[in-house]
């Protein structure tokens, strides 16, 4: 068993290391586990124009280095590794990883959201072989190639927007018949001439002609019913996100869609737990919201210790 830790931050995202920084600098010396993904969503990002302070933006991975950082230069320690299991039935709360048991006086949960995706058994053969969840990890690979993006939301017309550098065409495939993305990012893709819409649309199955790589998708209209094939060599995915929560299914309280439930700030139910980020918010979902929740637990966790006796 290590020494104990006022404070285990599990995540790295702008949420985790925003908490660690502020638990860093009130001399909480907080151990950040940095998960599966390191740094988070924003990893998976190309510029970051809407966080203040950047006139010109600045790249995902580039802002989490810097963050990272900051966190470090007052204090916080950051190891690689993944949560396995966490006990936050009695204090100290233990926390397991791969190849140490950690314990602590008080806990931050940031594991943030992974994307959805729609279960079509080709989906998952064809990850990374035209099918993908990240337009900025993998656009570059569609250079001059039609594409389809699926979903209705603002990272589905985000990505689109963002996918017109590098694709031919691209058509973005909705169940509904109306977008539910801001009306900013609507007006952007109506206006872009390299992005048509099939409304009111499902997607069937992801056909690759027994090459191994996508060749275009199976359709069927939900009006009409009548089914049609999409000729494209990339897919990507942008139906949403699944808060990263199964960790603490039992021991912390969730809503319905599986979202850590806060109050009073960061509070959970579980006095001493406290969350932050994507993992408890499916409003807002920002960087910079993320990042203000995790100040706010930091402060809350800080408020905690020092009523325990620090």
């Amino acid at each position: 068993m290590s020494s104990r830790r006022n404070v285990v931050i599990i995540g790295s995202g702008p949420a985790g290391l925003t908490a660690a920084l502020y638990a860093a600098r009130a001399n909480l010396t907080p151990l950040v586990i940095e998960g599966l993904e390191a740094g988070g969503q924003l990893m998976l990002t190309t510029a970051v124009e809407n966080f203040p302070g950047f006139t010109d933006g600045i790249m995902g991975p580039d802002l989490m280095a810097a963050m990272r950082g900051q966190a470090e230069r007052f204090g916080a320690e950051l190891i690689r590794g993944n949560v396995t299991a966490v006990d936050f039935s009695k204090s100290p709360f233990t926390v397991q990883t791969d190849e140490a048991l950690f314990s602590a006086r008080s806990a931050i949960i940031a594991t943030g959201a992974s994307a959805k995706l729609l279960g079509l058994p080709a989906e998952r053969r064809l990850m990374g072989r035209g099918v993908s969840t990240c337009a900025t990890c993998d656009g570059f690979f569609f250079r001059g190639k039609p594409i389809a993006v699926i979903g209705g939301g603002d990272s589905a017309v985000e990505e689109a927007t963002f996918l017109t550098r590098f694709a031919s065409h691209v058509t973005v495939i909705h169940r509904r018949d109306s977008l539910r993305a801001s009306k900013i990012m609507q007006d952007k893709a109506f206006a872009n001439p390299k992005i048509s819409f099939a409304w009111d649309t499902e997607v069937l199955d992801v056909q690759d002609s027994g090459s191994g790589a996508v060749t275009g998708l199976a359709l069927k209209s939900l009006k009409t019913g009548a089914e049609s094939t999409l000729s494209v060599e990339g897919v990507f995915v942008a139906i949403g996100h699944t808060p990263n929560t199964s960790l603490f299914k039992g021991q912390v309280e969730m809503d319905a869609a599986g979202y850590l439930v806060t109050r009073d700030g960061s509070r959970t139910n579980v006095p001493g737990v406290f969350a932050c980020g994507d993992v408890q918010d499916h409003v807002y979902r920002q960087a910079i919201t993320a990042a203000g929740s995790g100040c706010m637990a930091a402060i809350d966790a800080e408020k905690y210790l020092e009523h325990l006796g620090h």
